[in-house]
């Protein structure tokens, strides 16, 4: 829904889709992403969502992070499980075959595949997370990603995006410039801010793919946040 503060979803062409053989450029705005999630706290919105689950897992679970990039989420989601007792071994799984090798000193696991089809069995990991990576599918791709998600989830599912905003937007531009993000980082970050989500939108689509309507939260930093306990009957479709 567009609003005064919320803009219409625009989804447009990253610029790195364009030049993703250039691997140098690739590392180079991952750890961009790397170093926005610290100053815009996107590490501490997912850990937030991911926290409200500590107490159901297991003493040694099992996290995977899809679309991981460097690891630093899911590498900070082991240092918070410990905190309650609890070995998290974590896995990180990236299409794009340099970033899930440089992933690997932040993992326990590091694997190249697709979202949208996990190479994992039906509820054999306990924690099934992303961060940041749903609002780069629309349609039956969103929809998709969503169901491997919860197919291969057995505590909880976990999703933590971007608000779209004006205000993110033109924040996020802004700050690129003193924290010295590449110029294609600066543009694909601000067309991922209007690829991002309102809170109905959030639910709805979740709601669309596994019929579960789970309770969306705004976090800090214009992040958005939501999980729920996988839908058995979303598995068997």
């Amino acid at each position: 829904m567009a609003g005064l503060l919320t803009p219409r979803r625009r989804y447009g062409t990253e610029l790195l889709d364009s030049r993703n053989d250039d691997e140098g450029l690739v590392l180079r705005t991952v750890e961009d992403l790397r170093r926005s999630n610290v100053v815009f706290s996107g590490t501490r919105a997912a850990l937030a969502e991911l926290s409200l689950h500590f107490a159901r897992l297991p003493a040694t679970a099992t996290l995977l992070d899809v679309g991981t990039g460097l690891g630093d989420v899911p590498r900070a989601a082991a240092g918070a499980a410990r905190s309650h007792n609890i070995t998290l071994t974590t896995i990180g799984l990236d299409a794009e075959p340099v970033i899930a090798r440089s992933a690997t000193d932040s993992v326990a696991h590091a694997i190249c595949g697709s979202g949208l089809a996990l190479p994992f069995r039906d509820g054999s990991v306990d924690i099934v997370m992303c961060s940041q990576t749903l609002h780069h599918f629309r349609g039956e791709g969103e929809c998709a990603l969503l169901r491997e998600m919860n197919r291969v989830a057995r505590v909880a599912v976990v999703v933590s995006d971007l608000q779209r905003s004006w205000i993110a937007a033109a924040g996020f531009w802004v700050a690129s410039f003193p924290l010295r993000f590449h110029r294609v980082t600066r543009h694909d970050g601000v067309l991922s801010v209007m690829r991002g989500y309102t809170s109905d939108e959030l639910s709805s689509a979740v709601f669309g793919a596994v019929g579960v309507r789970p309770s969306v939260h705004k976090r800090i930093g214009f992040r958005i946040t939501t999980s729920w306990i996988p839908a058995a009957g979303a598995r068997a479709t």
